[in-house]
């Protein structure tokens, strides 16, 4: 009897710093595949109120996080759905881009970058919060992507790429599904957990 029940506590320690995690590929541990896009809203770069659960209704709409505008591989993630913009327009994706800029750094950046698309200012930590996108230092999102289709979540990465976030996003769109789960699940890259690797 004393061995089952110190069997029991070593597994009942053991599980939280195990592989097992309620994280997978298909939830960030608040949003899950299915789920509805979080109904918030927040300001563009032109200061025009969007509404993530209205604009995201019909057709596919994807999300993504980046923690700074401006930085290099922010810059690249970005970049890499604009010159892959003309591509997922004919897969009718709506493409928003969120970090806690602010809706001046948004303008800026979307100018400088010719970014076909809306970036976001969640200066205020509204859509961060509701989508469970974890900051760094209170300051800067983590690199995150999600792609909703009429408004249910179909597929995130929460170790988003940089300059294959486009590619990715496509390889979804194609239909492999084998192939999707794997570019959810790249190693080497998630968001640097320091202030000089989120700026990055």
């Amino acid at each position: 009897m004393k061995l089952i029940y110190s069997i029991s506590t070593l597994i009942l320690f053991a599980l939280p710093f195990s592989g097992i995690s309620s994280e997978t590929s298909e939830t960030n541990g608040k949003l899950s595949v299915g789920d509805p896009i979080p109904a918030v809203a927040v300001l563009d770069q032109d200061g025009k109120t969007i509404n993530l659960a209205e604009a995201a209704k019909n057709g596919y709409t994807l999300v993504y996080f980046y923690p700074k505008a401006m930085t290099p591989g922010c810059t690249a993630q970005a970049c890499s759905l604009r010159d892959a913009y003309q591509d997922l327009q004919q897969k009718g994706v709506k493409i928003y881009g969120v970090s806690l800029d602010t809706v001046d750094a948004q303008k800026e950046f979307q100018t400088k970058e010719s970014l076909p698309f809306e970036l976001l200012s969640d200066t205020d930590h509204k859509v961060t919060a509701a989508f469970g996108v974890p900051l760094i230092k209170n300051s800067f999102a983590t690199r995150q992507a999600y792609l909703f289709k009429d408004g249910r979540l179909v597929w995130l990465d929460t170790k988003a790429s940089t300059d294959k976030q486009a590619a990715d996003v496509l390889v979804v769109l194609s239909g492999n599904k084998r192939t999707a789960i794997e570019a959810g699940n790249k190693p080497g890259t998630e968001a640097k957990k320091s202030e000089t690797g989120a700026a990055n």
